[in-house]
């Protein structure tokens, strides 16, 4: 760490972290809510515009970036949790914004489910072949999408609560 930090300030280098987060998790909650639309419908046959490609996305191919993609923005997440555990949540506690910090709460509770339901998302991807996993994959898709959308944007607002009170 001290290499880093005769590189950058202290703030620079938890600015960048949160960065690289929020880009991570922008980059998920895009290829989950295409893989959504994917299996929530299927485009009629010579369908064009924008609408209709945005569902025609081959789900299968989808499976292994979403994997990543949320496994790395948990560990970036996990990363920056000490500073917002020291730094961000005591505040937050002291102004009585108990809201912000339930809502925080059930983010880490979505995404840790979010990482334990991965396996089997993946592996039923892996078989997109088989029919008899078709709802499966469906269910798990939209609820991993669901999970994605609240955690980025609950962690958006926090990002950003410390402003609203001063």
């Amino acid at each position: 760490m001290e290499l880093v930090h005769t590189v950058m300030s202290e703030t620079t280098f938890w600015t960048v972290l949160l960065m690289i987060h929020g880009l991570l998790s922008m980059a998920l909650i895009g290829a989950l809510t295409h893989q959504a639309a994917s299996v929530l419908r299927a485009p009629a046959p010579g369908a064009g515009g924008l609408v209709a490609r945005f569902g025609s996305v081959k789900g299968d191919l989808y499976a292994s970036a979403v994997t990543g993609l949320w496994v790395a923005s948990f560990l970036f997440g996990a990363w920056i949790y000490i500073k917002y555990r020291t730094y961000i949540r005591i505040p937050i506690e002291q102004e009585e914004f108990w809201k912000t910090l339930g809502a925080f709460e059930m983010k880490e509770q979505l995404a840790s489910i979010g990482l334990g339901l991965l396996p089997l998302y993946w592996l039923a991807w892996r078989r997109s072949y088989d029919k008899s996993l078709q709802a499966t994959r469906k269910w798990l898709t939209l609820t991993l999408a669901l999970f994605g959308w609240i955690a980025f944007l609950v962690g958006h607002v926090v990002n950003n609560v410390r402003g609203f009170g001063s």
